[in-house]
């Protein structure tokens, strides 16, 4: 993986943050934008994005083709259940590998699920989406949205081979909207794109994250 920055990087970790203090929003509100259920929570911090990043994902709808919308599975995660997921998916890594250090497991853990301290999705920066028609019927993309690299055979990077030409489109075409939207792409996760948070910030060379832990909305 020397060939992709990964968010264990000591250089993501090392990106200043200057918070630009906007709100978390709901995308379920705005019916241009397809909100799947799958990752539904209680309180429904999934359905949350920074209020900048819901106006991108806006405009990354406005140039698709027509007949393609997004579908937006997961936005804002509380820090509490990145902490989990991170710890679950090393716990696992550390059985398959047992003889790896611990920095190493970090690493590996991070092809998948950020590190805590640094995850753009607690940033409210991040979403995790795909492509569907019209109607809500999801086109292929390779792999299953949140497909870890073993269960994918590495088929979840961005760039990977072993995929059809169908599902290599379908990806090209995702890519193109959300560039010009102004989000970038972590390339071990073909759904995964974000903008404002260190990571981003890192790849676009801005002098700092606009997005640090996001504050949600009580009622």
């Amino acid at each position: 993986m020397t060939d992709i920055i990964l968010l264990s990087d000591h250089r993501v970790a090392g990106t200043q943050v200057d918070d630009n203090g906007e709100p978390l929003v709901d995308a379920r509100e705005v019916d241009a934008l397809r909100v799947d259920t799958r990752q539904a929570d209680a309180d429904g911090s999934y359905a949350h994005v920074r209020a900048g990043v819901l106006g991108r994902l806006l405009l990354a709808q406005d140039a698709l083709p027509s007949g393609i919308r997004l579908l937006m599975v997961e936005g804002f995660r509380p820090a509490a259940l990145q902490r989990r997921y991170f710890d679950e998916y090393a716990t696992t890594l550390r059985t398959a590998h047992p003889d790896a250090r611990p920095d190493r497991i970090r690493e590996l853990a991070s092809a998948y699920i950020s590190p805590p301290e640094v995850a753009p999705h607690v940033s409210g920066g991040a979403v995790d989406l795909t492509l569907c028609t019209a109607d809500g019927v999801e086109l292929p993309l390779g792999t299953e949205v949140n497909a870890t690299p073993e269960e994918s055979g590495g088929r979840c990077r961005t760039g990977a081979s072993g995929i059809g030409p169908e599902s290599r489109a379908n990806r090209a075409v995702l890519s193109r909207a959300m560039t010009a939207a102004g989000f970038v792409n972590y390339p071990t996760e073909w759904w995964h794109w974000s903008h404002g948070d260190r990571y981003w910030a890192l790849m676009t060379a801005a002098p700092t994250a606009k997005y640090g832990p996001a504050t949600p909305r009580r009622p």
